[in-house]
């Protein structure tokens, strides 16, 4: 990555360049404003203040509300600086919450200082709006990687019809298998194009949804109850300076773990199965996907050799 938030380019030191200069000029028209202000002040206003009850007492209160806002201002300043320097260590970059005119603006700002990645790793619920409805806006990345990896809930599995228990009447299992059904139609497209795409399910209610993207990863939390689609989005970057320190780190282990852990199959494009394998990546079992109505019941791991 040649350009991106934490190294500014030119176009970003011109406007440091030009904001200074206009703080410059504002700065001299103050200064050569001072001695006539101050002789207004010291001869014409405040004789006239000095004389009258009231307007003392206004301008005390005045004063007073200015001073209380001055001290407001320094504190908001200062939980500012905090803010930046907790968000600095935890490589915090962007949040989106909502679907308001800021997120959206702020999130193609982010996306336009993010150059093209070579591979892009997901997991996710369902993965429609990621590679189907693009209501992410991250086809750009999808479509310059090289190789993607996708992890998805299996819409048959008992982990999918806990989700949508917890979900009331939000959702439904079918509205999930077919989300599902065509986020695998998008990724045989895309294996189709010459990209090399793996796809793999887990069985388990979902807890995160990551997509990584190069140096950054897009988090939400997958919260019961509650459609992932209306969870806040938070985006961390690696931090090249120092790699340990933040979350980006973090979330794309826990990614690496779920991958190789071979609990999780993998589907195949050719044969529409899921293939388990061992730990030494020897194939061990097989399931159609999706299962067969009439044998969805009793599908059991047909045993390899």
């Amino acid at each position: 990555m040649n350009q991106n938030i934490h190294f500014p380019g030119f176009s970003h030191t011109l406007k440091h360049i030009f904001s200074h200069a206009a703080v410059t000029l504002v700065a001299v028209g103050i200064a050569f404003s001072l001695p006539s202000a101050a002789s207004f002040i010291l001869y014409t206003w405040w004789p006239k203040v000095a004389e009258n009850s009231h307007l003392l007492l206004i301008n005390e209160i005045s004063f007073a509300a200015v001073l209380v806002l001055l001290f407001n201002l320094v504190l908001i300043a200062e939980e500012g600086r905090r803010s930046l320097r907790m968000n600095r260590i935890a490589s915090l970059v962007h949040v989106r919450e909502g679907n308001n005119w800021l997120s959206r603006w702020s999130g193609r700002d982010l996306l336009k200082k993010i150059s093209g990645t070579r591979d892009v790793s997901v997991i996710s619920v369902t993965g429609y709006d990621t590679f189907v409805s693009e209501r992410r806006n991250l086809h750009r990345f999808i479509e310059d990687s090289y190789e993607i990896r996708v992890m998805l809930m299996n819409p048959y599995g008992a982990g999918a019809k806990r989700r949508i228990e917890s979900l009331g009447k939000q959702a439904s299992l079918a509205s999930y298998r077919q989300e599902t059904e065509a986020t695998i139609e998008r990724l045989a497209a895309l294996a189709a194009a010459g990209k090399k795409v793996t796809l793999k399910f887990y069985e388990e209610q979902p807890f995160w949804s990551l997509i990584v993207t190069g140096e950054y990863v897009w988090v939400q939390y997958c919260h019961d109850g509650q459609e992932l689609r209306n969870q806040p989005e938070y985006v961390f970057a690696l931090r090249k300076d120092k790699p340990a320190q933040g979350l980006f780190s973090a979330f794309y282990v826990h990614f690496l773990n779920q991958w190789n852990d071979p609990r999780h199959p993998e589907y195949d494009w050719n044969s529409k199965e899921l293939i388990y394998r061992n730990n030494k990546g020897n194939e061990v079992g097989c399931l159609p996907y999706p299962p067969r109505e009439d044998r969805r019941a009793e599908a059991r791991l047909v045993m390899v050799g």
